[in-house]
Protein backbone atom coordinates (compact mmCIF):
# COMPACT_ATOMS: atom_id res chain seq x y z
CA UNK A 1 0.00 0.00 0.00
CA UNK A 2 2.61 2.66 1.17
CA UNK A 3 4.76 1.70 -2.03
CA UNK A 4 1.30 3.22 -4.10
CA UNK A 5 0.60 6.10 -2.04
CA UNK A 6 1.65 8.74 -4.38
CA UNK A 7 -0.45 7.22 -7.34
CA UNK A 8 -3.67 6.53 -5.05
CA UNK A 9 -2.88 10.33 -3.94
CA UNK A 10 -3.27 11.09 -7.76
CA UNK A 11 -6.04 9.07 -8.28
CA UNK A 12 -8.07 11.03 -5.31
CA UNK A 13 -7.93 14.15 -6.76
CA UNK A 14 -7.59 13.17 -10.72
CA UNK A 15 -10.90 11.27 -10.27
CA UNK A 16 -12.77 12.71 -7.11
CA UNK A 17 -11.40 15.72 -6.35
CA UNK A 18 -10.27 14.68 -3.20
CA UNK A 19 -7.25 15.24 -0.76
CA UNK A 20 -6.34 12.45 0.78
CA UNK A 21 -4.73 15.00 3.42
CA UNK A 22 -8.09 15.18 4.20
CA UNK A 23 -8.41 11.71 5.90
CA UNK A 24 -5.85 12.45 8.10
CA UNK A 25 -7.28 16.20 8.84
CA UNK A 26 -10.56 14.01 9.53
CA UNK A 27 -12.50 15.81 6.61
CA UNK A 28 -13.05 12.46 5.31
CA UNK A 29 -14.41 9.25 7.39
CA UNK A 30 -12.21 5.87 6.97
CA UNK A 31 -15.25 4.73 5.15
CA UNK A 32 -15.94 7.46 2.57
CA UNK A 33 -11.76 6.81 1.35
CA UNK A 34 -12.37 3.00 1.62
CA UNK A 35 -15.41 3.52 -0.91
CA UNK A 36 -13.45 5.68 -3.29
CA UNK A 37 -10.69 3.57 -3.11
CA UNK A 38 -12.55 0.37 -3.90
CA UNK A 39 -13.92 2.01 -6.94
CA UNK A 40 -11.04 3.72 -8.53
CA UNK A 41 -11.10 2.96 -12.11
CA UNK A 42 -8.72 0.40 -13.94
CA UNK A 43 -7.25 3.24 -16.44
CA UNK A 44 -6.09 4.86 -13.08
CA UNK A 45 -2.33 5.54 -11.80
CA UNK A 46 -2.96 3.02 -8.86
CA UNK A 47 -3.60 0.31 -11.10
CA UNK A 48 -0.79 1.33 -13.90
CA UNK A 49 1.73 1.37 -11.37
CA UNK A 50 0.29 -2.00 -9.61
CA UNK A 51 -0.13 -4.03 -13.03
CA UNK A 52 1.83 -2.36 -15.66
CA UNK A 53 0.79 -2.51 -19.48
CA UNK A 54 -1.86 -4.95 -18.05
CA UNK A 55 -4.03 -2.12 -16.67
CA UNK A 56 -4.24 -1.44 -19.86
CA UNK A 57 -6.49 -4.37 -21.66
CA UNK A 58 -10.11 -4.88 -20.59
CA UNK A 59 -12.31 -7.73 -20.45
CA UNK A 60 -12.93 -7.07 -24.31
CA UNK A 61 -9.18 -6.87 -25.74
CA UNK A 62 -8.73 -10.32 -23.92
CA UNK A 63 -11.84 -12.09 -25.43
CA UNK A 64 -10.67 -10.24 -28.85
CA UNK A 65 -7.21 -11.35 -28.89
CA UNK A 66 -8.54 -14.70 -27.81
CA UNK A 67 -10.77 -14.66 -30.94
CA UNK A 68 -8.31 -13.69 -32.94
CA UNK A 69 -5.78 -16.48 -31.91
CA UNK A 70 -8.85 -18.66 -32.37
CA UNK A 71 -9.54 -17.54 -36.56
CA UNK A 72 -5.23 -18.40 -36.93
CA UNK A 73 -5.61 -21.67 -35.70
CA UNK A 74 -8.78 -22.40 -37.59
CA UNK A 75 -7.04 -20.56 -40.92
CA UNK A 76 -3.61 -22.56 -39.91
CA UNK A 77 -5.90 -25.94 -39.57
CA UNK A 78 -7.72 -25.27 -42.92
CA UNK A 79 -4.54 -24.62 -44.61
CA UNK A 80 -2.31 -27.86 -43.11
CA UNK A 81 -5.98 -29.84 -44.20
CA UNK A 82 -6.20 -28.48 -47.75
CA UNK A 83 -2.30 -28.72 -48.57
CA UNK A 84 -0.69 -31.02 -50.63
CA UNK A 85 1.00 -34.15 -49.07
CA UNK A 86 4.62 -33.54 -50.16
CA UNK A 87 4.67 -29.89 -48.76
CA UNK A 88 6.54 -28.33 -45.73
CA UNK A 89 3.84 -27.90 -42.36
CA UNK A 90 3.09 -25.33 -42.03
CA UNK A 91 4.21 -23.40 -39.26
CA UNK A 92 1.80 -23.01 -35.89
CA UNK A 93 0.42 -19.11 -35.47
CA UNK A 94 1.65 -17.31 -32.80
CA UNK A 95 -0.56 -15.99 -30.23
CA UNK A 96 -1.49 -12.06 -29.85
CA UNK A 97 1.16 -11.10 -27.17
CA UNK A 98 -0.96 -10.36 -24.25
CA UNK A 99 0.74 -8.02 -21.35
CA UNK A 100 1.78 -10.56 -19.34
CA UNK A 101 2.48 -14.54 -19.56
CA UNK A 102 0.28 -15.79 -16.74
CA UNK A 103 -2.71 -14.31 -17.82
CA UNK A 104 -2.53 -15.51 -21.35
CA UNK A 105 -2.62 -18.52 -19.85
CA UNK A 106 -5.69 -18.00 -18.22
CA UNK A 107 -9.23 -18.19 -19.65
CA UNK A 108 -9.67 -14.53 -20.84
CA UNK A 109 -12.78 -14.30 -18.28
CA UNK A 110 -10.24 -15.06 -15.36
CA UNK A 111 -8.02 -12.78 -16.03
CA UNK A 112 -9.83 -9.71 -16.87
CA UNK A 113 -11.24 -10.22 -13.13
CA UNK A 114 -7.79 -10.15 -11.56
CA UNK A 115 -7.05 -7.06 -14.27
CA UNK A 116 -10.09 -5.01 -13.18
CA UNK A 117 -8.56 -3.30 -9.96
CA UNK A 118 -6.70 -5.90 -8.34
CA UNK A 119 -5.48 -3.91 -5.29
CA UNK A 120 -8.96 -2.04 -4.81
CA UNK A 121 -9.52 -4.21 -1.73
CA UNK A 122 -6.51 -4.63 -0.44
CA UNK A 123 -6.10 -0.18 -0.26
CA UNK A 124 -10.02 -0.67 0.98
CA UNK A 125 -8.93 -2.79 3.97
CA UNK A 126 -6.36 -0.61 5.06
CA UNK A 127 -7.87 2.54 5.19
CA UNK A 128 -10.70 0.58 6.99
Amino acid sequence: MEEHAEALEADLLRHYGVDLLDWHRGRLTSRRLAVLIRHLPRDGAVAREAEGEAADWSVTDYLLAHAVDQLAEANWMFATVNQDEDSDPLEFPKPVPRPSSTASDQPASESAVEIANPNAQELAVFFS
